[in-house]
C-alpha cells in the first residue's frame, strides 16, 4: 500500500507493549513496510526517538515527524490510509467487558506463588506483580479520565509497593472494579461524548475508555501467558468470546 509520502516509515516500541503489539500487526496487515525499532533492547533506537521529542511509545514516524498510536485512528490519518476508521463498541458493552476483565485478573493474581512472582518474564523488566498491578492501574487511570483528572503516561510506569504480595494485588484490583462499577452507575452522559485530558492530548471519553478495556485485556492475556508459562492451569481463561469487539492484538507478546 502506498502512502502519501515516500518517506521511510518507523515504528519505535517496546517488548509486552499492547499498543505497539497491535499497531506493528495493524500495519503489517495492511502490506505496509516499516523499520522496526525496539526502544527496550537498542540504545540508538531510544536516543532517535528522544530526538523527535516523544518520550512514550508506541510512535509512528515519518522523518521528523511522528504520531503516537494509542488510537489506530490517528496512525490511520498520520499516514493518510484508505482505510475504514474504526468505530468503538457502545460504552455499556465495554464498561461489562473491562469488568469482566478485572474480575479475571484478580482471580489469576492470586494463582501467583512463591519468587516467581517477583522475576522479570522473558524480554522486559516486567514481572507477573507488575503486570497484574498494572492491568487494576489501567483501569483506574481511565476512571479518573472520566472526572477529569490527566491521563499520565508516567502511570504506566507505576509499580506495587514491595510488600504487596498476590493477594493484596487483587484485593486494590477488587476494590478499582467497584469503582469502575459505580463510576458507571453514576455516570449521567451515557454516551461519553466529552472530552478527557491525556497525554497525547483531549480525547472523546468514550475513545479514552476503549483504549482502558482493551489495554486492561491484552495484559490479562499476558497475565495468563504467565501462568501458563509456570505450569499452572488458568482459573477459569478469558475466551475469545469473552473479549469479542475489542481491538485486541493478535498475538499475545511481542518477542
Amino acid at each position: 500500500m502506498q502512502t502519501a509520502t515516500h518517506a521511510k516509515i518507523k515504528v519505535f516500541w517496546q517488548p509486552g507493549c499492547s499498543s505497539c503489539l497491535r499497531t506493528k500487526e495493524f500495519l503489517a496487515n495492511q502490506g505496509i513496510e516499516f523499520e522496526s525499532i525496539d526502544v527496550h533492547n537498542d540504545p540508538d533506537g531510544l536516543a532517535q526517538l528522544t530526538a523527535l521529542g516523544a518520550r512514550s511509545v508506541p510512535v509512528v514516524a515519518l522523518g521528523s515527524k511522528f504520531t503516537f498510536c494509542q488510537s489506530i485512528n490517528d496512525v490511520i490519518k498520520f499516514l493518510d490510509l484508505k482505510t475504514k476508521i474504526i468505530t468503538p463498541l457502545p460504552p455499556a458493552e465495554l464498561v461489562s467487558r473491562l469488568e469482566l476483565v478485572l474480575e479475571s485478573n484478580a482471580r489469576y493474581t492470586r494463582q501467583f506463588s512463591g519468587p516467581a512472582f517477583r522475576e522479570p518474564f522473558r524480554n522486559r523488566n516486567r514481572t507477573p506483580a507488575g503486570l497484574t498491578f498494572h492491568v487494576f492501574r489501567v483501569a483506574e487511570m481511565g476512571i479518573e479520565a472520566a472526572q477529569q483528572i490527566e491521563l499520565l503516561f508516567e502511570g504506566f510506569d507505576e509499580v506495587p509497593p514491595t510488600h504487596w504480595g498476590p493477594d493484596d494485588i487483587a484485593q486494590w484490583g477488587e476494590s478499582v472494579k467497584a469503582r469502575l462499577t459505580a463510576w458507571w452507575n453514576d455516570e449521567t452522559d451515557r454516551s461519553l461524548s466529552y472530552d478527557v485530558p491525556t497525554y497525547y492530548g483531549r480525547r472523546p471519553m468514550h475513545e479514552v475508555l476503549e483504549r482502558t478495556a482493551w489495554h486492561s485485556a491484552q495484559h490479562t492475556r499476558q497475565v495468563m501467558l504467565m501462568l501458563e508459562s509456570e505450569g499452572i492451569q488458568v482459573d477459569r481463561p478469558l475466551s475469545a468470546q469473552d473479549l469479542a469487539g475489542l481491538p485486541l492484538p493478535d498475538e499475545v507478546w511481542d518477542r
